[in-house]
């Protein structure tokens, strides 16, 4: 089972997941995710969609080998629109995850974050490293959030016997990043491919260590199979600063694009580069795309999503969020995994800001 599998790093997990010959239940509430990341996997005899929100439960029909849980708003601009969802995923989520890889004697993992580090005084970040957060900031609702979920697991670990992972994930990237969650990679790739000036926060001296979702899935998966305890770092160790990023996005995307300076954000970190001695060491992992090599995918996925039939370059910059999260309900104590007034039938039409998907289930 992979939570959040509809979003950007958890459809690209659902593929690898697939490709190597595993059955994969994706769950996602579509708050935040796409229906068109996983469209393509729909008739594959080994997927199943579940539109699910995680905080009211999680069964599944059969045996679970395996949980990956990656649900949970991940960019600034969705998680500051989403506060109390935020929270409400990183405790009710987690623990109706963990209580499925209970029942089911399955693995676990939980894809933490380096949120957890809040704005560092340690550079690099060890993952012995305790953090320095803001717990009241309006950035908290993320990084609490993540940072109880480890707490949690742990808990789970040590008292319930649950073989459990946890992972903080860096700063990633690569296609089917939504265009307007505010991060900066899609917002510098759809602002130079529109002729748009580039915003840059701060002076643009800040860094960030980007790690391409490939190298990361592969991560995710080791440190599953692996079975520690975790956390466990995964990233970029190479550090770039924004401003840096941005002008290297227009030179790939042949732009023209002014960069202009925009206020930074409250309690936004300053620098951001993990150490990834551990997962060198327990893992044999270190990411092996090369920060050019990576931008160039991408924008080369962002223009396809332009070509016609697709989202328009005006339509990507100026998209709208997407809807909340379905309204709670109780659901019903006989219901299956798809069951629920808000879960979709055969034929429903799911949210796809890229075209129409046609919902098929098993």
């Amino acid at each position: 089972m992979v939570t959040g599998g509809a979003g950007f790093v958890g459809s690209h997990l659902c593929e690898r997941l697939l490709s190597r010959g595993d059955d994969v239940v994706c769950v996602d509430d579509l708050s935040t995710g796409r229906a068109g990341n996983v469209a393509h996997l729909l008739d594959h005899p080994g997927f199943r969609f579940v539109h699910q929100d995680v905080t009211e439960g999680l069964e599944v029909s059969g045996p679970v080998d395996a949980v990956y849980h990656l649900a949970s708003p991940a960019s600034p601009r969705d998680y500051l629109r989403l506060p109390v969802e935020t929270l409400l995923v990183g405790s009710y989520g987690t623990r109706n995850a963990l209580e499925l890889a209970r029942r089911h004697g399955a693995a676990f993992l939980l894809t933490s974050t380096s949120e957890v580090y809040g704005d560092p005084q340690v550079h690099p970040q060890p993952e012995s490293y305790w953090g320095n957060v803001n717990p009241v900031g309006p950035r908290s609702v993320y990084d609490e959030a993540k940072r109880f979920g480890e707490a949690l697991t742990m808990a789970y670990r040590r008292t319930r016997g649950v073989r459990t992972t946890i992972v903080r994930i860096f700063n990633t990237y690569g296609p089917r990043m939504r265009a307007d969650d505010g991060r900066a990679v899609p917002a510098f790739v759809t602002q130079s491919l529109a002729g748009l000036p580039l915003t840059v926060t701060g002076d643009g001296s800040q860094t960030r260590s980007l790690c391409y979702v490939d190298d990361l899935v592969t991560g995710l998966v080791r440190a599953l199979e692996a079975g520690v305890p975790g956390p466990v770092n995964l990233g970029n160790p190479e550090e770039v600063t924004m401003r840096r990023l941005a002008l290297t996005i227009r030179e790939i995307c042949g732009s023209s694009s002014e960069v202009t300076f925009v206020p930074r954000p409250q309690d936004d970190p300053m620098l951001r580069r993990p150490d990834i001695s551990a997962a060198r060491r327990e893992l044999g992992w270190a990411p092996g795309t090369a920060l050019a090599d990576g931008l160039a995918r991408t924008v080369a996925w962002f223009r396809e999503a332009c070509s016609p039939g697709a989202l328009s370059l005006p339509e990507l910059v100026h998209s709208r969020p997407v809807p909340a999260p379905p309204t709670r309900r109780r659901r019903p104590a006989s219901s299956g995994p798809t069951a629920g007034p808000d879960s979709p039938r055969k034929g429903d039409t799911l949210h796809d800001p890229a075209g129409t998907l046609r919902r098929q289930t098993a």
